[in-house]
């Protein structure tokens, strides 16, 4: 499903009325009807009480419709507005006087007392204050009118987004309103699938509001939801030189798990030769786990990770395979952060960097602009803000832009792992996965993510869709640990062995499977 910024749904609003006379009034209204009809469908005992507490802008006018409508379906409503309804313009003032004709319980800028009673005698409040909007953080009044629904224990409904998240960063603009469920308009937005604001808006459903799909099934919406898309199938003359080679060049004395859980999450996805480049010290007690795995025991430092001396051979057996993965568990020693750069620079098959590879890359980005094989970085939130190198939070940014402005900086695929992991490309497009689960915030999670993308590429995806796809299938593997077990006490050895689990889903239950993640976002 595509998914728009705040800009670009202006956009769309303006197109409908000047391009095919679908006027603002006529979307205000459609909006309004598909809320209020998931409303009383949601919501359908007559004794429900609705608190419609809107602003003054046009999300407050959704919100008046809303109130007409619901009244219309003989339930009990009434509606609060903060600001001066002067400023109601076309539709949303048109539905003010419209409220007012009709005779529903109005209140106009109560004291918070009064909110807080009218709060007290009503069962259900619909959030209908700012919209998508806000771009200063909320203050004053209004700051208070969201912390009494917050604090209601009432069931909130937010139109368009929860107030008080931007609609583009999907950050918390002071503070934002926790709702049961979010009904969108025309489009989700960055800010409704993004974290932290997808955690405030509840079960999300989108109503195109009458837009003509031809109007956003265009180039100029690069964002997407990562929906999964089928497994190229597995010929019947397989064999393991014909499901992949990749070299992982990984590990070190202190970390034995990383280099384990990536090299075995390949093959687990169906990949066919695994071999792990790592200090001839460190072979032995992985190989206790991974016999599946083919082994490259490498000199060491005397820190135990792999030594620049180990430079040529790398080389020589990078041109034997597929694929090369660099960086899980390499630490930081100063030797093998050279060797990374050394290598970098000089494979020339199709690479994916991750972990202590990602921080040695960051001393050196320009390398990766002269790689003429593709390059993926799946960087955590801090190896992104290395690799950026800017002394900023990156939970105060927006990740859309960023995505699209280091993926060509950096010539490369880049996957910012996270809730809702985001995947862009360098042509702009980025993907929002909505697979995964919070027990996945476990070490050694990245490291099986690491396996998975060279593993779905060996069988048959290109290497832009074993990433998106990648990043899907870890997700799904978590998903299903996490509906055996529970979140609490996931660790990676849980995602590694649902991985064929999730691939099985993927081959025998594909269109059951689109359907429920499908089902994240509910079409009205």
């Amino acid at each position: 499903m595509k998914i728009s910024s705040v800009e670009q749904m202006r956009q769309l609003d303006k197109q409908a009325s000047t391009r095919y006379g679908i006027s603002e009034y006529l979307l205000m209204e459609n909006a309004g009807e598909s809320a209020a009809f998931l409303l009383q469908r949601t919501f359908r005992a007559r004794t429900n009480r609705f608190l419609i507490i809107c602003g003054v802008g046009n999300n407050g006018g959704d919100g008046l419709v809303v109130a007409r409508k619901l009244h219309s379906y003989h339930f009990k409503v009434s509606v609060v507005i903060f600001g001066d309804p002067a400023k109601y313009r076309g539709p949303a003032g048109e539905n003010y006087q419209i409220v007012k004709k009709i005779g529903l319980p109005l209140v106009e800028n109560p004291a918070i007392k009064k909110l807080r009673e009218l709060v007290a005698t009503s069962t259900i409040l619909v959030d209908a204050v700012f919209g998508t909007g806000l771009d200063r953080e909320v203050g004053g009044i209004f700051q208070k009118v969201i912390h009494e629904m917050n604090q209601s224990k009432r069931p909130v409904v937010s139109l368009d987004i929860p107030s008080g998240i931007h609609g583009n960063t999907g950050q918390v603009m002071g503070v934002a309103v926790k709702a049961l469920l979010t009904i969108t308009f025309g489009l989700p937005k960055y800010g409704n699938l993004i974290y932290p604001g997808a955690g405030y808006g509840g079960q999300l459903y989108v109503t195109h509001i009458s837009f003509p799909p031809e109007m956003y099934q265009t180039r100029e919406f690069t964002v997407g939801t990562n929906d999964p898309v089928q497994l190229p199938p597995r010929p019947d003359d397989a064999h393991k030189g014909s499901c992949g080679k990749v070299l992982f060049i990984a590990g070190s004395a202190n970390y034995l798990g990383a280099p384990y859980f990536s090299a075995s999450a390949f093959m687990k996805t169906g990949g066919g030769l695994s071999y792990l480049a790592t200090p001839e010290q460190v072979a032995p007690f992985i190989g206790v786990e991974g016999h599946e795995i083919v082994f490259v025991p490498l000199k060491a430092t005397s820190s135990g990770s792999i030594a620049g001396s180990n430079y040529d051979e790398l080389i020589k057996f990078s041109d034997q395979v597929d694929m090369v993965v660099i960086g899980p568990g390499l630490s930081l020693n100063s030797e093998t952060q050279d060797l990374v750069l050394k290598l970098t620079a000089a494979i020339s098959k199709p690479l994916l960097i991750d972990g202590d590879g990602l921080t040695a890359i960051a001393r050196s980005p320009q390398l990766l602009k002269k790689r003429k094989s593709p390059t993926i970085l799946t960087p955590h939130p801090g190896e992104m803000v290395r690799l950026i190198d800017e002394d900023k939070d990156i939970g105060t940014m927006d990740k859309i832009a960023l995505l699209r402005d280091q993926t060509r900086r950096l010539n490369s695929i880049i996957v910012l792992k996270g809730a809702h992991s985001l995947i862009g490309y360098p042509s702009g497009q980025v993907w929002v996965n909505l697979t995964g689960n919070s027990g996945m915030a476990t070490a050694g999670s990245g490291d099986v993510l690491t396996g998975i993308i060279p593993g779905l590429s060996g069988i048959g995806y290109s290497i832009e869709y074993a990433v998106r796809m990648g990043v899907f299938v870890h997700g799904l593997a978590g998903d299903t640990a996490a509906e055996k077990i529970g979140v609490d006490g996931l660790v990676a050895r849980d995602i590694l062995a649902n991985v064929p689990n999730a691939i099985q889903r993927m081959r025998q239950s594909f269109d059951e499977l689109r359907t429920s993640y499908d089902n994240k976002i509910n079409i009205i």
